[in-house]
């Protein structure tokens, strides 16, 4: 791969939620893996010396992971510009000003303008008010906000979703910048065996995920293929074994939210949260 423009960090498997469809099958019980933040300053460093132009900051809830300030700072630092992607369940102060940063933005998921339907998919109670709360907040700071309302409705007994009346409810708060996806089957949304229809057909192509167990997949929706482990042999190292076939045309846009697919010039950005 000599393409890169764009790399997911999955810094932490930790999160507040246990929602029903998460591909990363994370929850409260996951943990911040095996990396140290020496480890990810170095993976970031090397994603900058690829010429990558952005990161974007996932878990699990990256929020919960004690050293994000300074994992965001280090990309900064790298000349990348940077994306949380967060429940925005909770942010304190600390968080708050580092998010405030020029280069900074946040994307969060949103399922509906119903609190309880919204909360039977995040399964954690009061969660609805907190990052409707928190969106509001952070337009209040001129924080650049994104959010995808994520259509589960085929996993959940919650009848009929209401996608539209959450996209309604977004735009109201603000957000310009609204997308739709569909449930991802990878993690607890997988129904059955990781088949490739998951995927939008550009994996590894100008993008690379690497995990809290320092593993490195060519997506994040694309975890049943490991190319190898930052802690075995360094990213640059990886990426130059890596080849890859030419793209295919079919499956879903991984980047619904963005306005485009994953294609050459467009970085790619997870939404099925």
């Amino acid at each position: 791969m000599s393409d890169l423009r764009f790399a997911w960090l999955e810094i932490t498997g930790k999160c507040q939620l246990s929602c029903t469809h998460c591909y990363a099958d994370s929850g409260p019980r996951g943990t911040d893996g095996v990396l140290g933040t020496s480890d990810w300053f170095r993976v970031i460093d090397d994603v900058g010396s690829l010429g990558a132009q952005s990161v974007q900051f996932i878990g699990g809830e990256p929020t919960l992971h004690p050293d994000l300030p300074s994992l965001v700072d280090r990309a900064l630092s790298a000349g990348l510009t940077v994306e949380v992607f967060s429940n925005l369940v909770h942010i304190g102060p600390r968080l708050w000003d580092t998010f405030s940063r020029p280069g900074v933005r946040l994307a969060t998921s949103y399922y509906s303008d119903s609190a309880a339907q919204h909360e039977a998919i995040t399964r954690r109670r009061g969660s609805h008010a907190r990052t409707r709360a928190n969106i509001a907040e952070a337009l209040d700071r001129d924080i650049p906000v994104r959010a995808g309302v994520i259509d589960v409705s085929t996993s959940n007994h919650i009848g009929t979703q209401r996608t539209h009346a959450a996209q309604a409810d977004l735009l109201a708060l603000g957000v310009a910048e609204v997308g739709v996806d569909r449930l991802r089957g990878v993690g607890r949304g997988a129904n059955a065996s990781h088949t490739p229809d998951q995927l939008c057909g550009r994996c590894g192509h100008g993008a690379v995920a690497v995990s809290s167990s320092g593993e490195v997949w060519p997506c994040v929706f694309a975890r049943w293929i490991p190319l190898g482990n930052i802690l075995d042999t360094d990213l640059p190292a990886i990426l130059s074994t890596v080849t890859l076939a030419s793209p295919a045309t079919a499956g879903p846009s991984c980047w619904p939210q963005g306005g485009g697919s994953c294609a050459p010039n467009d970085p790619p950005r997870s939404t099925s949260r």
